[in-house]
């Protein structure tokens, strides 16, 4: 990735003391008719890694590419290359670039906008980017804008410097976000479901006022599952236990009759014990009178239940929204258009353990459904939870 942001700063002569009249572009989708200009860009902007007419031509006619050009007073001044590839949520700003003589008119950050807007077109929740190490005043411009470093290439341009990574979760503009229920983050790497019961008790009960003990003793409540080392997380069967005994109305869909994510861990006596565990937590779902369906919760289940008003908590894989790769649980408040609305309880903490910000979220239907199959069984698990009668 080229990144060529160099027009940040407000606009100004090149002596750098008056203040000139701004100069207004417009973005568009490019075209084969703009590939001269194009190239023509890439001259005045990039000395190396410059993009060869047949690259350039390829990403105008590809629909896995979209070329997005700024224009202004009848020329090409600016350009961006985003790159999708198919079923991935992640795109990819291959390039952009922006002609110095117009530097400080916001056209960087205009093509910036509109390629996070063409990722969010087409179902994807993140943007990443690589950018020169050396390139200071474009990595500012993205630290601004939203975006974290996250990782490094080694010599990766043809200068031998390195490349940084960075990515922005993509917000799309969804008025619904405005008014999602309260929201709890998970204090430990263990206790996701118990931070999603959290959140549905607030869910039905906005005067619902949990002390840091209530996250614990949920997961007390509902634990049936041993990580390879450190505490376990909980299973579908005891979070809808405990769901019921909090006086809500929960409905299990798990893909098969388990036992669960036995494959996380290699001990012998670990599978064992979370095998019985299970086991009893099936037979007090039973008895608890919590209906149970061998199905996947698809589209067709969560977006009529939705829609009624009834809220979820779904398993999702790891590899989509964590870094240690594991099954992960996240609440589900509502849906709207093709967006499911979501709180992730893996938020990013401060020194002092707390949440920087929610972790909240409209997702695609379509990239959601594919988060919901987890592990080597495909496992697919969710509570669907109803409004009931706290005690």
């Amino acid at each position: 990735m080229r990144s060529e942001l160099r027009d940040e700063t407000a606009a100004r002569d090149p002596d750098g003391t008056q203040e000139r009249v701004p100069l207004r572009a417009t973005v568009r989708s490019g075209r084969v008719s703009n590939l001269d200009a194009l190239l023509a860009l890439e001259s005045k902007v990039f000395a190396t890694d410059r993009m060869s007419r047949r690259s350039a031509r390829q990403f105008l006619l590809s629909p896995r590419a979209t070329v997005l050009v700024a224009e202004a007073e009848g020329r090409l001044c600016g350009a961006a290359v985003v790159l999708v590839r198919h079923a991935s949520d992640t795109a990819r700003l291959y390039s952009i670039a922006v002609d110095p003589e117009v530097s400080g008119n916001g056209i960087g950050q205009a093509l910036l906008t509109a390629a996070e807007e063409t990722a969010i077109a087409r179902d994807c929740q993140y943007l990443r980017l690589e950018v020169h190490e050396n390139n200071t005043r474009a990595i500012d411009c993205y630290r601004k804008s939203g975006y974290r470093e996250f990782g490094r290439h080694k010599k990766y341009y043809q200068d031998n410097g390195d490349a940084l990574r960075f990515e922005k979760r993509l917000a799309a503009p969804i008025a619904s976000l405005a008014a999602a229920p309260p929201y709890f983050h998970q204090t430990t790497e263990f206790t996701c479901g118990p931070a999603c019961i959290l959140m549905a008790l607030a869910w039905a009960d906005p005067t619902f006022s949990p002390t840091p003990a209530t996250e614990f003793r949920l997961w007390r409540e509902a634990t049936t599952i041993f990580m390879s080392s450190g505490p376990g997380g909980c299973g579908p069967f005891g979070m809808a236990v405990a769901l019921k005994k909090h006086g809500l109305t929960p409905e299990i869909f798990v893909t098969h009759p388990g036992p669960y994510f036995l494959d996380t861990v290699q001990s012998l006596e670990t599978r064992r014990v979370m095998r019985v565990t299970q086991e009893d937590f099936v037979q007090e779902a039973q008895a608890l009178g919590i209906a149970t369906h061998l199905a996947h919760a698809d589209e067709s289940v969560l977006m009529p239940a939705l829609r009624a008003g009834a809220s979820a908590i779904v398993l999702v894989s790891g590899y989509h929204m964590t870094p240690s790769g594991q099954p992960h649980w996240v609440f589900v408040f509502g849906c709207e258009g093709r967006f499911v609305l979501t709180h992730d309880p893996a938020a990013v903490r401060d020194r002092q353990g707390q949440a920087i910000a929610p972790e909240t979220y409209a997702v695609p239907w379509a990239a959601f459904m594919r988060m919901t199959r987890c592990g080597r069984d495909r496992l697919g698990a969710a509570i669907l939870i109803r409004k009931g009668s706290r005690p």
